[in-house]
């Protein structure tokens, strides 16, 4: 029983953090997926193919080679120096984007609930800080929270568009767009979400004791993403060209099916908002905890300070020259991830830390295990 409930929240933390605001609101499935017409259904199943193959290799190779931060697991995959640029780098991109998720927090509480900007961003960073003194469980808590509702959302969101006239046009979509944009675009989206999932991942499978569940939550949880993005492109596929011209396309759905559906879906566009910044800042913590000489409990308060300045202004255009980068980095990421051994090259004397608690001894030719 302890091993199925661990797999789940391995699943539901792999979905919530690939499943952001951006996610909830249906522009990165609108702009990566649905645009692409009839073509969008087999580039799903080909993200979540990638998704459910190396999220789960990336999560067991950071187990094995006993990484502590995505700083430790990109220093295996590219070396000491190249991986420690690629990190500082991911740092950067990370912090801006918790600044405006933080920032579209404060707008959720001013625009639907009539409250402050600064009260939705300070209630926002407490709960996160509070949360994140439970280390990475109160990560699995939250996620364990949000993504069943998350699904739930969704299964309401086929069944309502099922009725809908032009339900079955999800498979006969033209589009004017390239087929090359159109196979590219799974490959940008996996690379990009991996990349900047690593920072949750990694950490959460070093602190998993059983291999076999971060092995089965990575399935499971790369099929749950899957799942949710072809429920989303379905719906909108439904109401397609009209929905390109929204800002939020899954609102103009949600909004249609009544009252109760409508503040469900606020809600979990806040918590997803809630629950991505807190996976987000521990990941970022936790590599802090390595660069900088303070006191491990002064970096998460600083960090969040640091967001929530950043919050106070257009954090956006950085992000514009940033993200494209990004986007690319990710792909070389994923490239050389699909290329790592699973396995550590076996060696007379390597060593590494495995889960919490189990120190795994390689030594020629087998593999030895033994307790603290």
């Amino acid at each position: 029983m302890k091993s199925h409930v661990r797999t789940l929240q391995i699943a539901f933390t792999y979905i919530g953090t690939i499943v952001g605001a951006g996610f909830a609101t249906g522009q990165e499935i609108l702009r990566f997926f649905t645009r692409y017409g009839h073509w969008a259904v087999l580039t799903i199943l080909l993200s979540t193919a990638l998704f459910i193959w190396l999220g789960t290799k990336m999560m067991v190779l950071a187990r094995r080679v006993g990484a502590d931060s995505y700083e430790d697991f990109n220093r295996h995959l590219f070396g000491e120096k190249i991986g420690s640029s690629i990190s500082l780098f991911t740092l950067v991109i990370l912090v801006g984007v918790n600044s405006i998720m933080l920032a579209g927090a404060g707008a959720i509480f001013q625009e639907h609930l009539g409250l402050p900007f600064q009260v939705g961003l300070l209630l926002t960073v407490t709960g996160s800080y509070f949360l994140l003194k439970r280390g990475i469980s109160g990560i699995l808590q939250i996620n364990s929270l949000v993504v069943p509702l998350m699904l739930t959302l969704s299964l309401i969101i086929i069944f309502n568009t099922l009725g809908v006239p032009g339900a079955e046009r999800f498979l006969f979509l033209d589009t004017g767009r390239s087929v090359f944009g159109a196979w590219m675009s799974p490959l940008l989206y996996t690379a990009f979400n991996l990349g900047m999932a690593q920072a949750v991942l990694v950490p959460l499978a070093c602190h998993t004791e059983d291999e076999k569940s971060l092995v089965r939550g990575g399935i499971l949880g790369g099929a749950g993403i899957g799942f949710m993005l072809l429920a989303a492109h379905f719906a909108m596929s439904s109401q397609m060209p009209g929905i390109l011209q929204y800002e939020i396309p899954m609102g103009t759905i949600a909004f249609r099916l009544g009252a109760i559906v409508q503040i469900i879906y606020l809600m979990l566009i806040f918590l997803e908002i809630f629950s991505t910044f807190v996976a987000n800042i521990y990941g970022v913590g936790v590599q802090l905890q390595q660069r900088l000489p303070i006191a491990p409990a002064l970096v998460t308060p600083l960090l969040m300070l640091v967001c929530f300045l950043f919050s106070q202004f257009g954090f956006s255009s950085l992000l514009a020259i940033f993200y494209p980068i990004f986007g690319a980095l990710s792909l070389v990421w994923v490239v050389t991830l699909l290329r790592a051994p699973i396995t550590p090259p076996p060696s007379d004397s390597t060593s590494g830390k495995g889960s919490k608690g189990v120190t795994i001894v390689a030594v020629k030719p087998d593999i030895r295990v033994t307790r603290k």
